[in-house]
């Protein structure tokens, strides 16, 4: 199978075979060769942070709060642990 050629480095798709797997995918091609802004997130939070971006501004403002509360919080803990 070419897909487990080109998962091994025994081959290389051409641009229209690679773009045909990254539009199945959903990603781009930049994702899809490691490059751009979310190669070092896994697909979990890049669906995430996709899902958030088709809410209302108001509703994305109360998920970010939430994080930056979240994420604060956990800043603290480990500073007094460490």
């Amino acid at each position: 199978m070419m897909i487990g050629k080109y998962e091994r480095g025994d081959a290389v798709p051409s641009i229209e075979a690679a773009k045909k797997i990254a539009d199945t995918f959903g990603v781009s091609l930049d994702y899809l060769v490691g490059e751009g802004v979310n190669s070092s997130f896994d697909k979990k939070t890049v669906k995430r942070l996709q899902d958030i971006e088709k809410l209302q501004p108001e509703e994305r403002e109360h998920i970010f709060a939430l994080m930056d509360a979240f994420l604060f919080k956990c800043q603290v803990q480990n500073s007094l642990s460490a």
